[in-house]
């Protein structure tokens, strides 16, 4: 049976293209700046419908991006460094057994969640 192999794209609309791009590249360091693709490290990807009426995100927002992170502690540095509000919640990893996470949003609004994986 032929089956997807992975995530070939990530398309949203924004206010400001450029400026998001930019943002995403400088703080999080998606995408080259010579080039517009992402070259991803191997790892696990969650796909997850949520329930409609979940407070795990925002209700006016359809979406939220989960972002594996190598060393979230020093992530979360250097974004409040760079003024970045970084939200972490102890209820959000649980016991630990799914990793740590932290919350931030882009410019427009959008949710990202970082994750660490365990291990």
């Amino acid at each position: 049976m032929a089956k997807v192999t992975g995530i070939g794209g990530i398309f949203f609309r924004a206010q400001d293209p450029a400026a998001l791009n930019d943002w995403y590249r400088t703080h999080l360091g998606i995408t080259q700046p010579e080039v517009s693709v992402w070259m991803q490290q191997a790892g696990p990807t969650v796909l997850s419908p949520f329930e409609a009426d979940t407070d795990y995100f925002a209700a006016e927002r359809q979406w939220m991006l989960n972002l594996r992170v190598d060393d979230l502690t020093g992530m979360i540095a250097a974004l409040r460094a760079a003024g970045i509000e970084v939200e972490t919640r102890a209820d959000w990893d649980g016991d630990g057994s799914y990793g740590t996470f932290a919350r931030i949003h882009d410019p427009e609004g959008t949710p990202i969640e970082l994750w660490q994986p365990p291990g």
